[in-house]
């Protein structure tokens, strides 16, 4: 098979069954982009894993802390396999590494995208167990600030809705072609109200919950990002309740979004890219991945690239009219 140019600028794939032009930018198309950018997130977790940190206790313990408040059913193992890296550190960590750098290199290399994307599935929903312990939704500690309902999780709904297949090719945004857009839809409902649930619990409208969160995210951190969380910090002081109602209407606008007409379904995206950056920034300090402690950016970045997924595109419609010699550029 191959490509060759046509007069008005597009691009002809020459096979067996004839000729079809392409539209302009589809050899890179929006779905491929936003599968290299989840790519480069998981070769950034691989490079992360391989830091001195995680080959020390401080990564064990970091593992076992996920436990606390958890139902025993969901903790013991997850104390269990603390214990387990702990006596295998070097080599069960560096496995951990290994894996997400070929997670990341398979789905930047085209012929092995749809394996690494289904063991990217796979090992997700492990490490949200066992390694993020269910994202503290369970435990009551969640919090929208701090990555609930765990930012691992949010790998593997990239994963589904980034799926190389056109189940819905005129889905008006990327996430609904695979796996269709009221599904897509749903999934984008669930998981934005269920941030704003957890943004109301009562461990995170007390008073200084909120506070607490941003100012635990000082330590360690480059003076300007310190700086930063402690203003942050300073400004929900003793408005726990308040700063939660606030966070929480704009998660549920965010959530209902989607179901709103193109422009309007824009503006709520581009606020959900918003929050998502002071999530981000304020509540994740980058995913603490400047101090040499972070295994990952945490939610914000992913959560970015999820609204990514549901802006409004083409549909994804491909003519297949026979070319010419007479509309080939020479």
């Amino acid at each position: 098979m191959s490509e060759v140019a046509v007069a008005d600028g597009r691009t002809a794939r020459r096979g067996r069954l004839g000729t079809e032009v392409l539209p302009v930018g589809e050899r890179l198309d929006a779905r491929r982009a936003l599968q290299l950018s989840l790519a480069a997130i998981w070769l950034l977790d691989a490079v992360l894993q391989y830091q001195a940190f995680m080959y020390s206790k401080g990564f064990t313990q970091m593992i076992g802390g996920t436990a606390a408040g958890n139902p025993s059913v969901i903790a013991r193992p997850i104390s269990w396999n603390a214990t387990l890296v702990e006596h295998h550190l070097v080599l069960v960590n560096t496995i951990f590494a290994t894996i997400q750098l070929l997670i990341g290199l398979g789905i930047a290399f085209r012929p092995t995208v749809r394996v690494a994307l289904a063991a990217s599935i796979a090992w997700a929903v492990g490490v949200w167990w066992f390694g993020e312990g269910l994202g503290g939704v369970l435990s009551g500690a969640g919090s929208p600030l701090n990555g609930a309902p765990g930012a691992v999780i949010i790998y593997a709904l990239l994963a589904v809705l980034l799926w190389p297949a056109d189940r819905d090719a005129a889905a008006p945004f990327i996430a609904g072609r695979a796996v269709g857009a009221h599904l897509a839809r749903a999934l984008w409902l669930v998981l934005w109200l269920s941030l704003a649930y957890l943004a109301l619990t009562p461990a995170n409208r007390a008073p200084q919950a909120l506070n607490g969160v941003i100012a635990g995210m000082e330590s360690g951190e480059p003076g300007w990002l310190a700086a930063a969380d402690r203003g942050a910090a300073s400004l929900v002081a003793n408005r726990g309740l308040a700063a939660s109602v606030v966070l929480a209407v704009a998660l549920v606008l965010i959530a209902v979004g989607v179901y709103l007409p193109r422009p309007a379904a824009k503006a709520t995206l581009l606020l959900a890219i918003l929050v998502a950056l002071v999530i981000w920034v304020f509540g994740e300090a980058l995913g603490t991945i400047l101090t040499g402690g972070g295994t990952d950016p945490n939610s914000g970045p992913l959560l970015v690239l999820l609204a990514l997924t549901y802006w409004p595109v083409a549909a994804a419609t491909r003519p297949t009219r026979p070319v010419g010699t007479e509309g080939m550029a020479v």
